[in-house]
């Protein structure tokens, strides 16, 4: 079972990647690879300002990391900043699995009684 306190760690990743915008800057950190601001506005159909304005809500959530590299910086995805979620999320699939692996063995004794 799911614990409160497991959802309040994962809470802010989820509030940030409701943002549609959001979501597609991290797609295409994802498959793109690490890029500046300036590609990323090239990538995605909005200013660079307001690209800068979601990367820092996506930092701040640990789901990107940045490195300087003269005047620009390098944004990327940290993949560490998902296991707050990711663990989250594989509660439910642990829920799922218990319920089928109960449903099974529930089945199981049935046909064993039938026969007997």
């Amino acid at each position: 079972m799911g614990t409160y306190g497991s959802l309040e760690a994962a809470g802010p990743v989820l509030d940030a990647l409701g943002d549609p915008t959001r979501r597609v800057i991290l797609e295409t950190l994802r498959t793109g690879g690490p890029c500046s601001v300036g590609v990323l506005a090239e990538r995605v159909p909005v200013s660079r300002p307001a690209i800068s304005q979601h990367l820092k809500v996506l930092g701040a959530v640990g789901l990107v990391r940045h490195e300087s590299r003269g005047t620009r910086n390098i944004y990327r995805v940290h993949q560490a900043g998902l296991e707050e979620l990711r663990s989250w999320l594989d509660q439910f699939w642990g829920d799922a699995l218990q319920a089928y692996a109960d449903h099974v063995e529930r089945t199981a004794r049935q046909t064993e009684e039938e026969r007997t």
